[in-house]
């Protein structure tokens, strides 16, 4: 048998480090055996998923040094690699397990639903959908000549307990009262992961399914889906989740996430690969800093530690110092530092801004040092020249980066008409509403145009800094936080609107 182990990232934000943690065990689990690592695109959630973000994913794995044998942009034997190209094969697999008596046509509208959920919950149930909704053969067939819209549901015991076999857990005991009669093809007629990604699995022949722990609550249904095909399941493993420093989920809330953060901070791959590689994972000797194939010829996935492993960025910071002085000569570190930076794609975007305020070439540094930095060095006062009472302007920093982390397509037009409705929105004057954008972004009110620095700097280094800006002044207390997350929603749905009008 070939080991054969996959990534399956959804193109539906920045490419995450989460990401590229469960890549990197997957890879070297499959090099420790001499198998084939597959990198397969999810994107069944067709409102929210982009080519661009595709794309970043991809770019992102790559510049980390991860390479797959097979996947949307290298091909292979079991193309295609995006679900979307394949959602037209899902429906007669789910029609499939209908018609073999496991899994019914439900017609529920969304207020039965509700119902259903609130009947349980009184009962001490679990509040999933669960229970006899299946409808008589000669109804299902009336409502389905009739169009009406209709889900295809599994069906799950409502007694007994499921034992999940796992390569570092044992066995996993889930009681089947708490799994939910999973959808699998919605009213769409595209599938949900559930479906999708079994189905795949077994198509791809994956033979180790390696992913985050956060999916223990949802093996009871792909191994009843894998039963119930007559398909010989995976072997399962579940990685310990990344933690913030405060031991809770890795969050952009509190941490940045992207990978594209780490890179427009400075941090070399390989750094941030090794870091990766120590979450929850060590060599035999107990060394810190290692390279990938140094990490793949010891590996062994028994040596993962379930506690919660740690993204702490100063401890990355310090291993990344180990590798710019320990692996780079000074040639090397020059090229490194002008690839990074002072290449001219990116400098040549800061050229027109630079060129129309300097009077000589050593005014330049001074003018665009922000543009080549990572957090800036911003205090409280640098804040004190802008005319809002304090708590209305953590809202304008905390609303921003709102408004910003739902903006799908980074140009300067979209950044600037968030703003704007946003100022309208709040009835802060626009001048007054940019001041601690432009402290926040540039760590001065007296640069060019913050919209094209924010554009050029990238929609992680940005959010990035108007969370650091937030830290700074004391953010919002956790009352003021529930009042603002309300009101937010309150003007953005208002926002929306008035875009769709």
């Amino acid at each position: 048998m070939t080991v054969r182990t996959r990534i399956a990232p959804s193109p539906t934000g920045d490419p995450h480090v989460g990401t590229a943690y469960i890549a990197l065990f997957n890879l070297c689990f499959a090099r420790q055996h001499g198998g084939k690592f597959i990198l397969r695109i999810e994107d069944t959630d067709q409102t929210r998923s982009t080519t661009e973000s595709e794309q970043d994913i991809l770019s992102a794995l790559r510049w980390l040094g991860l390479e797959w044998d097979e996947g949307p942009d290298v091909g292979g034997p079991h193309a295609p690699y995006r679900q979307s190209e394949r959602k037209d094969s899902y429906r007669a697999y789910a029609e499939e397990l209908v018609a073999k008596g496991h899994a019914y046509y439900c017609f529920r509208t969304p207020e039965e639903l509700d119902v259903i959920r609130e009947e349980r919950k009184a009962q001490g149930l679990p509040p999933g959908i669960k229970g006899d909704l299946e409808l008589p053969a000669d109804e299902v067939k009336r409502r389905l000549a009739a169009g009406e819209p209709h889900v295809i549901r599994m069906k799950v015991p409502d007694e007994g307990v499921c034992v999940v076999k796992d390569m570092l857990r044992g066995d996993i005991e889930i009681d089947w009262g708490q799994v939910d009669c999973q959808i699998l093809l919605k009213s769409d007629g595209m599938p949900t992961y559930h479906l999708a990604n079994v189905v795949d699995d077994h198509l791809m022949e994956i033979t180790h399914v390696i992913r985050g722990e956060e999916w223990i609550n949802s093996a009871p249904k792909h191994m009843l889906l894998y039963k119930y095909f007559g398909w010989e399941m995976p072997t399962l493993c579940h990685m310990p989740l990344l933690r913030n420093p405060d031991k809770t989920k890795l969050s952009k809330r509190k941490n940045p996430t992207s990978i594209n953060f780490y890179e427009r901070l400075g941090v070399m791959p390989e750094a941030l690969l090794n870091y990766l590689g120590r979450m929850g994972w060590s060599m035999p000797d107990e060394s810190e800093k290692f390279t990938l194939n140094q990490m793949i010829e010891n590996f062994d996935i028994k040596r993962v530690s379930l506690g919660g492993p740690v993204f702490d960025i100063v401890k990355l910071r310090w291993l990344n110092g180990l590798w710019m002085r320990e692996n780079l000569s000074e040639t090397q570190f020059l090229e490194r530092l002008v690839h990074w930076s002072y290449n001219n794609d990116y400098a040549a975007k800061m050229i027109p801004h630079v060129q129309s305020r300097a009077e000589t070439f050593s005014d330049v540094a001074p003018l665009a040092a922000f543009m080549f930095s990572g957090y800036l060095p911003i205090k409280e006062e640098d804040f004190a020249a802008s005319k809002l009472e304090a708590e209305q302007l953590k809202k304008v920093l905390q609303y921003s980066l709102w408004r910003l982390e739902a903006q799908r397509h980074w140009i300067k037009e979209n950044i600037f008409a968030d703003l704007k409705a946003l100022s309208k929105a709040m009835s802060v004057k626009m001048g007054d509403f940019m001041m601690p954008i432009f402290v926040s972004i540039a760590g001065t009110p007296n640069s060019w145009s913050v919209v094209d620095s924010m554009e050029t700097l990238g929609p992680d280094m940005t959010r990035a800094r108007l969370r650091f800006a937030l830290e700074v002044l004391g953010g919002l207390s956790k009352k003021g936080l529930k009042a603002a997350e309300k009101e937010f929603a309150q003007i953005s749905a208002a926002i929306d609107a008035a875009e769709k009008n």
